[in-house]
């Protein structure tokens, strides 16, 4: 393995095993004073405690309000009034619990039923964009996590335990504070079992006991039975006859959080309403009217999906986010925080690119993300399909701004050709300030001075344009190893200027050539010509100082 190729798994073992056995020499068996850092919270690193001791303040003093955060979510998610509420209230009640039982560590054996969560929806809504916001907001542990990665024991995917060790991990190791955080878990729907299949199932029915059992309250073993590492640090402790540290985080107090696009369901739900509608109509064919069923759905209904009744019991608050229109889509670009139009904005600025847009080609980009029938993740697809080529071609040409308009998204490369068209005489005039640039490093890097006539600057803009080249490409192309040649002549004869024709960029290394034969024939500048004067290595012949 070279020294720049990156290590892998095996080395990052031996890499930790190697601290262990450095941290064993350090602090040898027996020393009664010779407890393992972080032994006191958790095994986290002592830098952790500050930042751990600073969320479980925000915990205690967890003050805000339900109208808090849903306008704090305003800001970030469009729409989804419903959820947002639901999430909101869920969050204050539980947080409020938690600074109760901070206070008062005597209700935090007593009975709590706690509000975890189900967002239904479909696709590209906002559901995860809600939890992340929500977390930030509130400063507490939080883990995020798709359904999909886990099995039933581990020996296939993940273990679903792994999820609290998350948790520890994301409060820096402190026990404490992770006990109080929340669990979020995407694509839930997909763990769904098979209705009548009673076989040995490693992503469904198995997965959802194992998450039972943490949404209950159960003890998690902090250390993974397959984390060797681990397990000699906690032998190596107790052989030095430390304090072990806690090695358990209990899940009453931990909010969980599942969300999911259910697909399938709503046509269940539609069947089991069908004899008697309520507030739909049985044409309704669209698919927003199908998911308006999912507020319909019933235990039973999960059940039926393929959840086991004790699972979907213990997520006894139900919520589902709609379908986004294509008004939705364009109140998301036009006003919503960290909007994907807001990153594209940043994204053109980085190069000194002014970007602005029309609200008509808003308006058609949010009907043709409709189209793509993924929610809001429809805007990320139509708009770098509609600006690709402008962010390729635009960082290396003199456009300093444009405006997107309906044109644009309906013809993007008939509107970059004609932006490109406009600044043509500004993008030639940059191309030549380029020439210039690379003279004025190639002086500074081997005091050699390249002396560009208009002939030659001219070649070399027609043929980074008609190549579509940039010139960094063109002068390394041509002038790759010129300096060593030019050198070799300056040695000779004691000329540092060279004038660079039209000849000479056709031909480089002919000419270049051709000048080293001829500087072995010439005597010394200082011998052949006048104080301050310039010899063009191709004809010898004295020119004045410019």
């Amino acid at each position: 393995m070279s020294a720049n190729e990156p290590k892998g798994p095996v080395d990052d073992w031996q890499k930790q095993f190697q601290d262990i056995l450095r941290q064993v020499r350090a602090n040898p068996p027996g020393r009664p004073d010779a407890a393992p850092a972080g032994a006191d919270h958790g095994g986290a690193a002592p830098g952790g405690d500050a930042a751990a001791a600073e969320k479980l303040r925000r915990v205690r003093e967890f003050n805000l309000k339900p109208r808090d955060i849903r306008d704090y979510l305003d800001r970030y998610v469009i729409q989804q009034a419903e959820a947002k509420k639901v999430l909101a209230v869920a969050i204050c009640d539980h947080y409020n619990h938690v600074r109760q039982c901070l206070e008062n560590p005597a209700l935090r054996e007593r009975d709590y039923a706690k509000q975890n969560i189900v967002l239904l929806g479909p696709t590209g809504v906002g559901k995860t964009y809600l939890m992340r916001c929500i977390a930030r907001l509130v400063g507490v542990p939080f883990v995020k996590s798709d359904a999909t990665k886990f099995s039933e024991t581990g020996y296939v995917g993940h273990d679903v335990e792994d999820l609290v060790r998350d948790l520890a991990r994301a409060a820096d190791g402190n026990a404490d504070l992770a006990q109080y955080g929340i669990i979020y878990i995407d694509e839930i729907d997909k763990i769904a079992g098979t209705p009548g299949s009673y076989g040995r199932d490693v992503s469904g029915r198995g997965v959802q006991v194992n998450l039972l059992k943490l949404m209950e309250e159960t003890d998690v073993s902090l250390q993974s039975q397959t984390d060797l590492l681990g397990q000699m640090e906690a032998m190596m402790q107790l052989q030095r006859g430390g304090q072990p540290p806690r090695r358990t985080l209990n899940t009453r107090h931990i909010l969980f959080i599942v969300s999911g696009a259910f697909d399938g369901l709503a046509e269940r739900v539609k069947k089991r309403v069908s004899v008697a509608p309520i507030g739909f109509t049985q044409t309704a064919k669209t698919a927003r009217a199908d998911y308006e069923y999912l507020k319909l759905a019933q235990t039973r209904d999960f059940i039926d999906f393929g959840f086991e009744p004790e699972f979907i019991g213990r997520l006894p608050v139900r919520v589902t986010c709609d379908a986004l229109t294509a008004a939705d889509l364009q109140q998301i670009m036009l006003t919503s925080e960290d909007s994907i139009l807001a990153q594209y904005r940043q994204d053109f600025s980085g190069y000194g690119i002014d970007f602005t847009i029309t609200r008509e080609a808003i308006a058609e980009i949010a009907a043709r993300a409709i189209g793509e029938q993924t929610g809001a993740r429809g805007l990320m697809t139509v708009m770098e399909q509609v600006f690709r080529n402008f962010k390729f071609q635009l960082p290396s040409t003199a456009v300093k701004n444009f405006e997107a308009d309906s044109d644009t998204v309906a013809a993007p490369a008939g509107a970059l050709k004609s932006l490109l068209r406009k600044n043509q005489r500004s993008q030639r005039n940059l191309l030549k300030s380029e020439v210039a640039e690379f003279a004025r490093r190639f002086k500074e890097e081997h005091a050699l001075d390249l002396v560009f006539s208009d002939e030659a600057v001219d070649l070399l803009v027609e043929l980074s344009t008609t190549q579509d080249k940039t010139m960094r490409t063109i002068f390394n192309e041509k002038f790759r190893d010129f300096q060593h040649g030019l050198k070799l002549i300056a040695k000779n004869t004691g000329r540092t200027a060279f004038e660079i024709t039209r000849a000479v960029v056709e031909a480089p290394d002919r000419e270049l050539s051709r000048w080293v034969v001829e500087s072995f024939q010439t005597p010394p500048a200082d011998e052949a010509a006048p104080e301050n004067g310039r010899h063009t290595p191709d004809t010898g012949r004295q020119t004045g100082k410019e």
